[in-house]
């Protein structure tokens, strides 16, 4: 008995010594593991803590400002007061609009926008809920803010375009990026792009110029309490975000706010170009729209509405749109006539009214004709049936070249996209394009600047330009005071000089299709120009019948674009004005707002030298 009671104590002991040896071991594995922790990794977990109780706040920088060729502002920023929710930090997103709906009127499109994009974006993301408040309502959000969980006030910055529609097509507009700009963007972090209330540009100089105008992100170091409210900033160890830079175009406000005035409502296009440097002091497209509606993001309704009028306000048409030049064209056929010696300038070609090729007539304008007319008298009065003749002597292929070399048919870099390239045809082309040969109808067709041939009101400047200046300038919207000149585009100048004098002829001389404009009205400066008239739609022997009888009894959609070229002075050339109204019935719905524009341009001389025509202007009402 004595020795089963031994046994049971050894037992005892040995499992004892088995379990104090087991707890020993534990307990020192447990003052390893807390001497590793407090002071082996004390630096890595001491960051991890302060992670969780500083954050690194993103700062947006300002973006660059847009300024027309004299600075003056043309999209600018600007304080704005505005309210932030976080989903993640509210109980319920459509309850906390209801609760923010007492402060901040929120229509149904800003509400389902707020929605869609709590629904579709990370519940950590803040969503701007409204912009550009107003003190009061946001005195009082503040006021309120810790009895609305998720609501967060603050001042931020908006895009402000201050000319609304004069500068929309050429500048742009700004907007929130969508998720697929963010994944492929490579000039910010991700958390600069999805930062609320941050844009970047979706069209014209705001997105071409994106790199130049965004700057660099800062930030903010902020240290937070447990539910995530803001205790302190820590501006000392935090970086300053870097302002984007300008960018100065050689747009002129005062010229192009005119000519979107002066073309008003009509679907129309102004040009306005330094004939010497290719500066272009006014690109305008109207109607227009107001860039300031896409900043804030536009609604479904007022979007429809531009998108489904017939008058296309979102359309560049100084840039994008395409049109016959008419016989805008015809000054660059007669330099190609003279250049290659097919018709002396003095050579009378008589005009019938209209002449025969096969068993087709081509009809001039004028249907009783013009009778013996030579170059001056041809281009001055626009006589179609001198030009056929011209034309047919020159075949397509030196019509092609001529009107390459005055910069038709090219895809000019002004820096910003959607620039057309117009077309100038060619047999190869007609070939490859419908399968069949060019004939002398075709030639015909294009020596008078229709047919095939399609040009933009921007390469109708060019050419006009190159017309008065005899250089081949090349157009440009960014300022560049050393730009080189341009070289002599390689015309006869006596050729030129013959050209230019029957385009003085059309505003001076009785008969000139632009007689009746009677000049610039500006003393002691002529100007030259040459009208075009592009068919849309030819009046049948029908309709002549039924009573259609001109412009005035078709629609709207039917009727002749106008156009009008001119320069001025005409005998020392600075500025060039290509007017395009789309169905404007003819060329007279063009001529007198180009002549305005070109007015308007010379009295106020943007190219920065000593005003030498409004200082006659001035002698004038002096004496």
């Amino acid at each position: 008995m004595r020795a089963d009671r031994q046994e049971q104590d050894l037992k005892f002991n040995r499992r004892a010594f088995m379990l104090a040896g087991a707890g020993g071991v534990g307990f020192t594995l447990i003052g390893a593991r807390l001497y590793s922790l407090q002071v082996l990794e004390t630096e890595r977990y001491q960051l991890a803590s302060d992670g969780n109780r500083f954050r690194l706040d993103v700062l947006p920088p300002s973006r660059g400002r847009i300024l027309d060729r004299f600075g003056r502002a043309i999209a600018d920023n600007r304080d704005s007061y505005q309210v932030l929710l976080v989903p993640e930090q509210t109980l319920n997103v459509e309850e906390a609009l209801d609760a923010l709906a007492d402060f901040v009127p929120l229509s149904d499109y800003r509400r389902e926008r707020v929605l869609r994009e709590a629904r579709n974006n990370p519940a950590y993301r803040a969503i701007t809920v409204a912009d550009d408040l107003d003190w009061e309502s946001f005195a009082a959000i503040n006021l309120k803010a810790p009895d609305l969980p998720g609501i967060e006030p603050g001042l931020g910055e908006v895009r402000e375009y201050p000319f609304d529609r004069a500068f929309a097509h050429v500048i742009g507009y700004v907007q929130p990026p969508n998720a697929r700009e963010i994944e492929d963007d490579t000039l910010s972090p991700e958390s600069l792009l999805i930062h609320p209330g941050f844009r970047i540009g979706k069209s014209g100089v705001e997105i071409a110029s994106e790199a130049t105008l965004r700057g660099r992100a800062g930030a903010l170091k902020v240290e937070k309490d447990a539910s995530g409210r803001t205790i302190r900033e820590l501006p000392e160890q935090s970086t300053e975000p870097t302002r984007g830079q300008d960018v100065v175009l050689t747009l002129d406000t005062d010229i192009q706010r005119f000519a979107t005035e002066r073309l008003g409502e009509e679907s129309a296009a102004a040009v306005v170009m330094d004939v010497e440097t290719g500066e272009l002091i006014a690109l305008v497209s109207t109607p227009g729209f107001d860039p300031n509606l896409f900043v804030g993001g536009i609604s479904t309704a007022n979007y429809a509405a531009l998108r489904d009028n017939d008058h296309r306000p979102l359309f560049n048409k100084a840039i994008q749109g395409t049109y016959p030049p008419g016989s805008t064209f015809k000054g660059v056929v007669a330099a190609a006539a003279l250049e290659h010696g097919v018709i002396d300038p003095d050579e009378m070609i008589t005009c019938r009214g209209s002449t025969t090729l096969g068993r087709r007539d081509f009809h001039c304008w004028k249907r009783e004709g013009h009778g013996p007319v030579n170059l001056h008298e041809a281009v001055k009065t626009s006589c179609d049936v001198y030009f056929y003749e011209v034309a047919q002597r020159l075949g397509i292929e030196r019509i092609e070249e001529m009107a390459r070399r005055f910069g038709l048919g090219e895809n000019y870099d002004i820096g910003i996209s959607g620039v057309a390239s117009g077309l100038v045809p060619n047999p190869d082309w007609k070939y490859s394009r419908r399968n069949e040969g060019w004939s002398t109808g075709d030639t015909y067709n294009t020596g008078i600047g229709q047919g095939f041939l399609l040009t933009s009101p921007l390469q109708l400047a060019v050419m006009t330009s190159r017309l008065a200046s005899g250089r081949a300038v090349v157009p440009t919207l960014y300022r560049n005071a050393m730009a080189p000149p341009a070289p002599h585009i390689g015309l006869n100048e006596e050729a030129l000089a013959r050209v230019r004098d029957g385009l003085r002829g059309v505003v001076h001389e009785p008969g000139g299709t632009s007689y009746s404009l009677q000049g610039l009205g500006v003393d002691g400066v002529d100007m030259a120009g040459k009208t075009g008239t592009a068919q849309v739609y030819s009046i049948t022997r029908e309709e002549r019948e039924a009573g259609v009888r001109d412009q005035d009894d078709l629609p709207w959609r039917l009727r002749d674009h106008g156009l009008f070229m001119c320069y001025a002075p005409a005998h020392d050339p600075k500025y060039a004005v290509v007017v395009v109204v789309e169905h404007g019935g003819g060329s007279s719905a063009a001529t007198r707002p180009a002549r305005d524009i070109l007015r308007r341009t010379v009295m106020r001389d943007p190219s920065g030298r000593p005003g030498i025509f409004a200082q006659r202007q001035t002698q004038r009402r002096d004496v």
